[in-house]
């Protein structure tokens, strides 16, 4: 999966964002991009528990 997190933007943001990736799958390994706001990962649960989790920390998401 990879989403761009438009307000991620260091490293206490990815932190938040690692927690809420965490709180669906604790299992999931989690790429950074900070300069394009993105993050990649793979993960056998539903996307949409993802967006629902990074909306809840404060950083909504958009799949791409």
């Amino acid at each position: 999966m990879k989403f761009r997190i438009e307000n991620m933007t260091c490293g206490g943001c990815a932190k938040s964002v690692t927690k809420a990736i965490a709180s669906v799958d604790p299992k999931a390994d989690i790429s950074f991009d900070l300069s394009k706001r993105v993050i990649e990962f793979e993960s056998g649960e539903s996307e949409y528990l993802f967006t629902l989790a990074l909306a809840s920390e404060g950083y909504p998401a958009v799949s791409i």
